[in-house]
């Protein structure tokens, strides 16, 4: 089944790798040359470094492999899905741009000094003249042309003259492929470009309030700085770290709270581009729960890592705070290395007349949270969709995409996340840090 399954997305994705190809590069150039075979390269190259930089990751590959081939790689599956969304815009526009073309090249034949039913006089080539052997002298070609002259029939093209050739089907053609082609290309270079500059540029800050009916009074306006998914690893490094922590650090929160996806690679690889979270710094500390993407990425030497750079790790645990409790469970991707999450253990025993915030990577885990008495869970995971149309299938795998809902008492905040998994590129979906203020209904 698992076979069948991966022929047919194979298939698929030839299929659609295929359109492109013929509507960029064959229907775009007149003959095979060499802008034929360039095109031809790229179209099929893209595809091969996508799935390359994807296994180089998850393989585990030198890590400077896995940055060479993450750039393209990353960049072509983003603009490649956009390419492909003009193209499929561009079939609507090409006929249109077709028929205004054959308006604009066919000419409107206005008769002049003719009458309706009025006989149009030919001349009939005399058969035994043109059978004769004798010459024509000058002086009967001379008659002969007043003879039409008079007659007002113009005499036909000699066999040097040629008519002009009208504009064939073929080049109109051809002009409308390059002109769609064109600006499919131009659109999907000019959004993947927007999108990667809005990653690479740092996220930026958000700021919810959440009402708490059973925070006390005092806790009223409590700052937690929430972040997810800054996804370090061959595209993201060292550098955005440092942005993603200045900029948490710009808001003075009370609470950190690093709820998953953290990074996308081992400790070896990435422990240098981690180094800056040690200078995060809020009144009670910085906490922290795997992400599903840890357990790709050897989640427990992470654990070691985060608590040696100074975060306090949540794995199925709770800490009493002065005001509410502060839970965290392990991500759902850890129940096949038996490291799953234990919403018994984090909060089995904890007193329900105190409010409590829980920390959990995925929103799906929030059903389990209403059957516990959590007042708050802080999520993330989604990145909101990350690329547009990608959210609309994000938003049917998960309760909530983005931003604040409730269910039941329980309320769920999913944060869209401060990095990129694969293209550093969003559209639609802008990276965030979000400042969630509690708020005491007491108050």
């Amino acid at each position: 089944m698992i076979i069948v399954f991966v022929v047919l997305v194979l298939a698929v994705f030839g299929g659609l790798h295929w359109y492109v190809w013929r509507r960029m590069v064959r229907d775009t150039t007149a003959r095979p040359g060499v802008a034929r075979r360039v095109g031809t390269a790229l179209v099929v190259g893209g595809p091969f470094l996508m799935f390359a930089a994807i296994a180089s990751e998850r393989g585990g590959a030198p890590f400077w492999l896995q940055q060479v081939l993450a750039w393209p790689g990353f960049l072509w599956m983003a603009f490649s899905l956009y390419l492909l969304l003009g193209l499929l815009v561009g079939e609507v526009v090409r006929p249109l741009l077709r028929r205004v073309l054959e308006r604009r090249s066919t000419p409107a034949v206005e008769p002049v000094g003719v009458r309706e039913n009025t006989p149009v006089r030919t001349r009939v080539p005399d058969l035994e003249a043109e059978s004769s052997s004798e010459p024509e002298t000058s002086s009967e070609a001379e008659a002969g042309a007043e003879a039409e002259a008079g007659s007002g029939v113009k005499p036909g093209p000699g066999p040097a003259e040629k008519p002009e050739p009208a504009a064939t089907g073929p080049s109109r053609r051809l002009f409308v492929s390059r002109v769609v082609g064109g600006a499919a290309a131009a659109a999907a270079v000019g959004t993947v470009g927007y999108g990667t500059y809005g990653v690479l540029r740092g996220p930026k800050v958000k700021r919810v309030t959440v009402p708490l009916a059973k925070l006390p009074r005092s806790a009223h306006g409590y700052r937690i700085a929430v972040v997810s998914d800054v996804h370090l690893g061959p595209v993201l490094g060292r550098g955005f770290a440092q942005k993603v922590v200045d900029t948490i650090n710009s808001t003075q929160p009370d609470l950190i709270a690093v709820v998953g996806d953290l990074v996308d690679g081992s400790v070896k690889d990435l422990g240098p581009a981690a180094a800056p979270l040690a200078q995060l710094k809020a009144r009670h500390g910085s906490f922290f729960v795997t992400g599903n993407h840890e357990y790709f990425s050897g989640a427990e030497e992470w654990v070691t890592r985060v608590r040696e750079l100074g975060l306090r790790p949540l794995e199925n645990a709770r800490t009493e705070l002065a005001d509410f409790d502060l839970a965290g469970v392990n991500d759902v991707a850890g129940e096949d290395e038996g490291q799953g999450p234990d919403f018994v253990k984090a909060l089995g025993d904890r007193d329900r007349s105190r409010a409590c915030v829980l920390l959990a990577h995925q929103p799906v885990q929030i059903h389990d949270s209403v059957e516990h008495g959590v007042d708050l869970q802080l999520s993330g995971h989604t990145h909101g969709g990350q690329l547009w149309p990608g959210s609309l299938i994000a938003d049917q795998a998960n309760p909530t995409l983005a931003g604040l809902e409730r269910y039941g008492d329980t309320q769920l905040y999913v944060s869209r996340g401060a990095g990129a998994w694969g293209p550093p590129t969003r559209v639609g979906a802008p990276s965030d840090i979000t400042i969630v203020e509690l708020a005491s209904r007491q108050a």
